[in-house]
């Protein structure tokens, strides 16, 4: 592990040690390494051995793999260009992020009609960037023009549809593989 590896890996335990709502005390126990030492590697002051993070991932019921990959998620800075065709899941959807993360967003172009109903698991926000769509949520239909949003919570069973040629409608949300907690 390399030390930009190494030094970015605290803010993955500190969210990981969070979602399972964990004090450092907890931490420290579960793995026999010290409160100070952990605090260390959360704040990014203390660079942990492999032996330590394999530790410290027991402790936080994970592998050190994950705690990498989540590191290497928290430190991506990345630009998506228009034209990026690799990123194009199918004729007029493209996904704004590449990999995987905890934030998913997608583009639909054109007459898209998502299909079927659909319910995420996090919360979503749907924005007209251009044309409309109608989103039907709980039972109530809402028709969006250019610059609207709408704010769907997690759980909330939903369908949509463009209702103009040229639409472009961006779908943000909290990816699934995150267990959400409202505070």
């Amino acid at each position: 592990m390399g030390d930009k590896e190494a030094l970015r890996v605290g803010s993955a335990v500190r969210r990981r040690r969070r979602a399972l709502d964990l004090t450092l005390a907890a931490v420290a126990g579960r793995s026999g390494l010290s409160v100070p030492f952990l605090s260390q590697i959360e704040n990014e002051r203390a660079r942990p051995s492999m032996r330590s993070l394999h530790r410290v991932a027991d402790a936080l019921e994970t592998t050190a793999a994950e705690l990498l990959a989540a590191a290497d998620s928290c430190r991506v800075v990345d630009v998506v260009r228009a034209d990026d065709a690799a990123l194009a899941a199918r004729p007029g959807v493209r996904h704004l992020v590449r990999g995987h993360h905890q934030l998913h967003a997608v583009e639909f172009t054109g007459e898209q009609d998502a299909g079927g109903e659909h319910q995420h698991r996090n919360d979503e926000l749907m924005y007209v960037a251009d044309g409309g769509a109608e989103v039907e949520a709980e039972g109530r239909a809402h028709r969006l023009e250019k610059g609207d949003t709408l704010f769907l919570s997690g759980g909330v069973l939903h369908r949509w549809r463009a209702t103009r040629p040229g639409t472009r409608l961006v779908v943000v949300a909290v990816a699934d593989h995150i267990e959400a907690v409202a505070l």
